[in-house]
């Protein structure tokens, strides 16, 4: 459709950010998991795509076969790719993209129609996500591709009515390109939904709380909870377009409406779908404000002390099936709960002195290298827990159930339907000593999130602690020590079980 193409080459009304956002997490380009997956993803039943796959030969996946397939092929010397991309052959395709990712999007549709191959890697969707998010930021009507919701937002809304005619492109093989679109559309497999081993708990006193769950900084998932809680009863997709009509919430890198929002999530399936995620909603929607309520067993707020300077701390999460949190360490030391309104969620967790599979905390900690999608790591990393000493806690957690993050703790979140969250992160007497030295450390200007002064919030918030509960901080920095004391003197196992001043005898390492 020559409109449409043509209306590419228009830049769009808003202008496009200096800075590209850069890409998080890695792929590696020579995996020998991917070849392997691939290919069991075309035989081996237990891989399956959504039923809600589409089969339009526009989609760009459909054009891709894993590199796998090449040598099965009748000729496995003839790969589109290596005739069609020219100078740029060499590069690994990780790195072509990122090159592209430089283009604006005149050049990008000017480079498709050089080659076949250049078609194939120019109209990757992820890179349309990026422009579409940079030029249009949340005003986009998702058109079911982030190539077609440029080509219409250019074109005047024009062009999705009447979609370009398919190119029917065979013999491009591609590792990297066809586990983007496999990731986007394969479902959860049953292995990685099987284990749940997190204990749960119903009916716990707060005491029993905090001396069998938060002393030893251990998950738990707590049932019956917030079963009376305002939010749980009424907040569904109609209550929540109705209060909240007007105010745009923050999705990803960008602000929208709510039902814009639900709009994109009803018709998305890529490999990592935006995700709401805000901290101000109640301030945005007072009634959602008034809904919300803290489980008993998470009211000691000690971040509270700062007033409207404290980090931010509490969120409304919102996302489709298959948008979530990667690996990651909740901020600033702070422990957190998360509960379930509506929908399901996956968890896995690792505790603080175990980096999950495939993740790269730098040595500082202010940086995490991890796949660029949950449902990579799943693909990839999940099978190498199995035999790990320290296997993860994991679990399902539904509607009505709250999950006790402690802190430090890594953890990984995926949606399993359209869910509706509240997830708070919280500092009390019992990580109280952490959170202090974590906002003093030398590089905490980097480490410290959620509020603009990341320099002095150290000195405010041991001062304002100093002020509302005098003498708590010196009372817990000795209940330390004595812990520390009378861990150093508890008897090891071979002192216990052999007293060699009678004679016995002692490993010593």
């Amino acid at each position: 459709m020559p409109g449409a193409f043509h209306s590419l080459l228009l830049p769009l009304k808003r202008k496009r950010k200096s800075k590209r956002r850069s890409r998080r997490g890695h792929r590696k380009e020579n995996n020998p998991n991917i070849s392997k997956n691939h290919l069991a993803a075309a035989g081996d039943p237990s891989f399956h795509l959504k039923s809600c796959t589409s089969v339009s030969p526009r989609d760009i996946g459909l054009l891709v076969q894993p590199l796998g397939n090449l040598f099965l092929s009748a000729t496995p010397r003839a790969n589109l790719r290596d005739a069609g991309l020219g100078a740029l052959r060499p590069l690994p395709d990780d790195l072509l993209l990122d090159v592209l990712g430089l283009l604006p999007a005149r050049d990008l549709a000017a480079l498709s129609v050089a080659s076949k191959a250049l078609y194939v890697v120019a109209s990757h969707d992820p890179l349309w996500r990026t422009l579409v998010l940079d030029e249009l930021g949340g005003a986009f009507d998702f058109a079911g591709s982030w190539r077609a919701t440029y080509i219409a937002a250019a074109s005047g809304g024009q062009a999705y009515l009447i979609p370009p005619r398919a190119l029917r492109i065979k013999g491009f093989y591609s590792d990297y390109l066809f586990q983007s679109w496999l990731c986007a559309n394969m479902e959860m497999r049953h292995e990685w939904l099987a284990r749940d081993n997190i204990e749960r708990r119903r009916g716990l006193s707060v005491e029993q709380f905090i001396a069998e769950v938060e002393e030893p900084n251990r998950p738990v998932l707590l049932e019956g909870c917030i079963d009376m809680w305002p939010a749980l009863q009424k907040w569904n997709r109609d209550y929540l377009l109705e209060i909240s009509a007007g105010k745009e919430f923050a999705v990803g890198p960008v602000s929208m409406p709510l039902d814009r929002y639900f709009r994109y999530a009803d018709n998305v399936q890529e490999e990592r779908p935006l995700y709401l995620f805000d901290a101000k909603f109640a301030e945005r929607v007072p009634e959602m404000g008034r809904d919300y309520e803290v489980p008993v067993y998470f009211r000691e707020d000690l971040f509270s002390v700062l007033g409207k300077e404290r980090p931010d701390y509490r969120w409304v999460i919102i996302g489709p099936a298959g948008s979530g949190s990667s690996f990651h360490v909740d901020p600033n030391s702070t422990s957190a709960w998360n509960a379930i309104i509506k929908g399901a969620k996956k968890w896995v967790m690792f505790p603080p002195e175990v980096v999950p599979p495939g993740v790269h905390p730098s040595a500082d900690g202010a940086e995490v290298t991890s796949p660029v999608s949950i449902m990579e790591w799943f693909m990839n990393f999940y099978g190498a827990c199995e035999t790990w000493e320290k296997r993860p806690i994991e679990c399902v957690c539904r509607s009505g159930e709250v999950v006790f993050v402690p802190n430090g703790w890594w953890h990984l979140v995926i949606n399993l339907e359209e869910s509706i969250a509240i997830t708070q992160n919280y500092v009390s007497r019992r990580n109280l000593l952490n959170v202090i030295d974590f906002l003093k450390k030398p590089n905490a200007s980097e480490l410290v999130s959620g509020t603009e002064d990341r320099v002095n919030l150290h000195n405010k918030f041991r001062g304002a602690i100093e002020a509302a509960h005098p003498g708590m901080i010196k009372r817990l920095e000795l209940e330390a020590q004595q812990k520390a004391a009378a861990r150093k003197k508890k008897a090891s196992f071979w002192d216990s079980a052999v007293d060699a001043k009678n004679g016995g005898f002692k490993f010593s390492f």
